[in-house]
């Protein structure tokens, strides 16, 4: 059964690059390391420095920096590929050139450009995003995290909830309140805290799926930092809301659902290959017309997520304006691939529950898809709200 991811806007290195990557998939990442990984909450380091060795991390860093160029479609297709096997890798990439790189090239002054993106680009920094707080989810405007200017650096104070990936970040790309006397949406800005930092505390939080990169709890005691760390630079100074509403959210969207349709594949891909062995009745239950009918109706579903992310990140590749297709995007792919992973299970029965199958992690992982990266409700909200007539 062919899961292509679709080739229309794939160039031909990216085409290259995934055969090269698939078969990197097979050889370093065999299924039991990736059962492994899971069950030990473990993040594969020597694995992913493997990874980052074939060129995939500077996917969208200019070659000026080191990179090989913006290519949001190939980026996309690194997550769908690896999503399909571990997300103790795939998340660590996204880090790494999304996290990191895509935020640099977007936000980053050009100082910073050059000081951060080479290293970037060999995949040898990843970011966390630190923006959600305890009482902060999808209102990020109103965090409570602080930092004020003390000469020449910057002093960071309060904490964030669900930083994933903070415990095996480089840096806590975190979002703070500058000015409390300014107006709303005018009083933030960015800071990159090293998160070994001292001040900063870092509590994983146990969490039902995405093992290996690790969700956490991270609290800022007085943490300096250099100014140089403002990303952006010095002018921009209480400008941190237009930084990460930016290009660089349309794409975190997009990084979610391509993570969520690598979970659909693999979990579709499992069920077509059971249903085929699995025998009831005399005969294997791919043909009995309830199962054949369920795998039917997947294989239109992901056909379709993949159209629609398509869509989504061509608009993104050009530069043009595309909230509200990015949204469509996220909620359409995530929610859909959900239900595809919940009826593969399925079709395994009693199999799709235990952990000795990889459909097990493949529920617990897709589920947490329509919640980050900004909730269903919340994409729901974006595109009643941008598609209005003005």
């Amino acid at each position: 059964m062919s899961l292509e991811t679709t080739n229309r806007y794939l160039s031909d290195d990216a085409l290259e690059l995934r055969t090269v990557l698939r078969r990197f998939i097979e050889e370093q990442m065999p299924r039991t390391a990736a059962a492994e990984w899971d069950k030990a909450n473990e993040f594969p380091r020597d694995v992913f420095d493997k990874l980052v060795g074939i060129g995939v991390a500077g996917l969208a860093i200019p070659e000026e920096y080191g990179g090989m160029g913006r290519d949001i479609h190939a980026t996309l297709m690194v997550i769908e590929e690896l999503s399909r096997r571990s997300s103790a890798v795939a998340i660590p990439y996204i880090m790494a050139s999304c996290y990191a790189g895509m935020t640099v090239v977007e936000c980053a002054s050009e100082e910073q450009k050059k000081r951060w993106l080479p290293e970037i680009a060999q995949g040898r920094l990843l970011f966390a995003y630190g923006w959600t707080e305890p009482d902060v989810g999808a209102d990020l405007a109103d965090v409570r995290t602080t930092v004020r200017r003390d000469g020449d650096e910057l002093v960071v104070n309060g904490s964030k909830r669900f930083c994933t990936g903070a415990e095996i970040s480089d840096y806590i790309y975190t979002l703070a309140n500058s000015d409390p006397d300014a107006p709303h949406y005018h009083n933030l800005s960015t800071v990159l805290v090293p998160s070994r930092a001292e001040g900063v505390t870092i509590t994983t939080i146990d969490a039902m799926g995405l093992k290996g990169s690790g969700t956490t709890d991270v609290v800022f005691d007085d943490v300096r930092v250099p100014l140089a760390n403002l990303m952006g630079g010095e002018e921009a100074w209480n400008r941190g809301w237009s930084l990460i509403t930016g290009a660089g959210l349309d794409i975190e969207k997009l990084e979610v659902a391509a993570m969520a349709l690598g979970l659909g594949a693999a979990a579709c891909a499992d069920a077509h290959a059971y249903a085929q062995e699995r025998r009831q009745f005399g005969v294997p239950i791919v043909r009995h017309q309830s199962i054949a009918h369920s795998l039917a109706d997947m294989r239109v579903k992901l056909y379709a997520s993949r159209l629609v992310l398509d869509d989504a990140a061509e608009l993104a590749n050009r530069g043009a304006r595309c909230g509200v297709e990015t949204s469509m995007a996220k909620l359409f792919v995530t929610e859909t691939c959900k239900q595809i992973v919940l009826d593969a299970q399925t079709v395994l029965g009693a199999y799709g529950y235990v952990k000795d199958f990889d459909m097990e992690r493949y529920v617990r992982d897709v589920l947490l898809m329509p919640i980050i990266g900004g909730s269903s409700a919340i994409q729901r909200n974006n595109i009643h709200k941008w598609s209005r007539p003005r």
